[in-house]
């Protein structure tokens, strides 16, 4: 393995103020973004490209602005999934296109650029600033992967700017070791819930040597200020339409595999992620009906159904930890329903699970401990490569 690039940045302390509901700690926690002058001195007199979204903010401000109006020859957006402004709901394509604000050009990202080459190399140095929620499912840390091995490629410097993880006090799940189940919703060799941040991740990439040939990418990462694993956030910013709150994205690590059923957990209302539903009594007796939500219209299960089910927005986020007992405990009662099939999509729940397991463990009926059991000792060795990597104190 080539020896690895990486600059860190040194930061003093300082305090800035994020608005939050819930998690006062939010207030001490210093992004790399709001880090200017970490950052903008390396930029100074080169052309840049960045990698972001609605999320890539400076206190109130969005990143592209702040970066314009301090003279960064700024030449182009690069967008992922939900697009740059976070308007386009899950899967769906993302175009070539002007953004309306800045002017400037906005180049897919999301599923391949075939002219991607070309476009980092109308540049000097990269950026990437992009809010992750901690789940291996999230198709953001895809884009940073890709944007690392175009810039090792085409021998270009890239910025991180550091987030916290939000889900960042947990390290759980089954690890994805089998390259059959590689997708961009399983895309890297980590734990379901991989208890990094965005930095953190590619400090891991680069390490493990998992850029096409063993590549490395010249990465210099601002790290972040008064954080630690331990820390509660809660993200200043939606990070796409279906995660509109702090619950919802606590929720998501644990009703996503529910993505490859028909069940509803919300998509078309205002509560996605916090609620699981399907047009049966048996499942519940909380009621709604899923309709039409701006960035929800294309992918509704359930669109236009009454659905039965349980409301979850009564639960304290903080408390929330990864566990199966949702997904096993619908599949329970699905199966007093003669012929009901629940895994409609079964390639789909492997690829999200990133093995074929834990879909066949469910089928014949194992309880959580059991499961679990199946994947401690790649657990064990998970969080053990992981520490390699970490930039901030753990949780353990």
């Amino acid at each position: 393995m080539k020896q690895k690039k990486l600059t860190f940045i040194l930061v003093f302390a300082g305090i800035v103020t994020i608005a939050c509901s819930q998690n006062c700690e939010n207030r001490n926690v210093i992004t790399g973004a709001e880090q200017t002058e970490k950052y903008l001195p390396l930029l100074k007199g080169k052309k840049a490209g960045i990698m972001g979204n609605q999320t890539s903010v400076v206190g109130k401000k969005h990143l592209v602005d702040v970066l314009l109006e301090n003279g960064v020859d700024l030449k182009f957006v690069f967008a992922l999934e939900h697009g740059f402004r976070g308007t386009v709901e899950r899967g769906e394509e993302i175009s070539n296109e002007v953004d309306a604000k800045t002017g400037l050009p906005v180049f897919k990202l999301y599923r391949g650029n075939d002219k991607a080459d070309s476009i980092v190399n109308s540049v000097d140095i990269l950026i990437f600033d992009i809010q992750d929620v901690g789940a291996r499912f999230y198709t953001y840390v895809v884009g940073m992967h890709r944007l690392m091995q175009l810039c090792a490629d085409n021998n270009k410097p890239l910025i991180l700017l550091d987030r916290p993880n939000p889900n960042g006090e947990q390290v759980d799940g089954p690890v994805r070791n089998d390259d059959r189940f590689k997708s961009d919703v399983s895309f890297h060799k980590v734990a379901m819930i991989h208890g990094l941040t965005i930095g953190e991740l590619a400090q891991m990439i680069n390490g493990e040597g998992w850029l096409n040939n063993g590549a490395q990418c010249d990465i210099t990462i601002i790290p972040l200020q008064n954080y630690t694993h331990s820390t509660p956030y809660e993200l200043p910013v939606i990070p796409s339409p279906s995660l509109p709150n702090h619950l919802s994205v606590r929720l998501f690590p644990l009703l996503c595999l529910f993505e490859a059923t028909d069940f509803s957990i919300g998509r078309g209302t205002d509560f996605p992620f916090q609620v699981i539903a399907y047009p049966n009594p048996l499942f519940g007796d909380f009621t709604f009906t899923p309709g039409t939500r701006t960035g929800m219209v294309s992918h509704v299960e359930q669109k236009g159904n009454l659905c039965y089910g349980i409301d979850l927005r009564e639960l304290n986020p903080n408390d929330i930890k990864f566990s199966l007992k949702y997904i096993l405990d619908f599949y329970k009662k699905s199966q007093q329903i003669e012929g009901f099939n629940f895994f409609t999509r079964p390639d789909f729940f492997n690829k999200l699970a990133g093995n074929a397991e834990l879909q066949e463990q469910i089928k014949n009926g194992l309880g959580e401990e059991e499961i679990r059991a199946s994947w401690k000792e790649e657990l064990t060795e998970y969080k053990a490569m992981r520490k390699k990597y970490l930039l901030y104190e753990d949780f353990e």
